[in-house]
């Protein structure tokens, strides 16, 4: 039984699952984020603190679109990661969710062949029984062991036994 907050997620993702999955819409929610890794990189680079940046900050060869475009990547990048991984999470959630209500919705009831085992066999019908064949499939005289495999692997014509040692394959004659 789901709960009211489960429920409500419910309702709530039904609505705006797909306008949250849009890409402006996260990197507008995603832009504060996207702003706490980019407001420590221009305050450690204006204070001064770190003087190897402050002297390549201040020589000719800096220049500032580049840091200026750096910062707005990385901005964008992550605010739109974070929001889709967000919405990743909250999509499986929901998925999560709506199998839980539908098998909770689902009757309780056993499947036949587990009903039908449960029963002492003396109360099963004749034809239950009769029903069961008490001889292998044709083609198939002894059931298969763990060590002789349905299918062989490539290259052999029957299943190894351990009676017959595996030989090596001759080798090449080097020059």
């Amino acid at each position: 039984m789901l709960s009211k907050e489960e429920t409500a997620f419910i309702d709530y993702w039904e609505k705006n699952r797909l306008r949250r999955k849009k890409t402006v819409r996260q990197f507008l929610l995603g832009v504060p984020l996207g702003l706490l890794f980019a407001v420590p990189i221009l305050l450690s680079l204006t204070s001064g603190w770190y003087k190897r940046a402050n002297m390549e900050a201040n020589s000719p060869d800096f220049n500032p679109r580049v840091l200026f475009v750096a910062l707005l990547l990385i901005v964008g990048f992550t605010s739109i990661f974070w929001q889709r991984h967000k919405w990743d999470q909250y999509e499986q959630r929901y998925q999560e969710l709506l199998a839980r209500r539908s098998r909770d919705q689902q009757p309780q009831t056993p499947p036949a062949s587990v009903a039908q085992s449960q029963t002492p066999p003396s109360t099963q019908s004749p034809s239950a029984s009769a029903a069961q064949p008490e001889t292998p499939p044709a083609g198939k005289s002894e059931p298969l062991s763990a060590a002789q495999p349905e299918n062989p692997p490539a290259g052999q014509s029957e299943p190894m036994s351990a009676a017959q040692p595996q030989t090596p394959p001759p080798a090449a004659d080097q020059k």
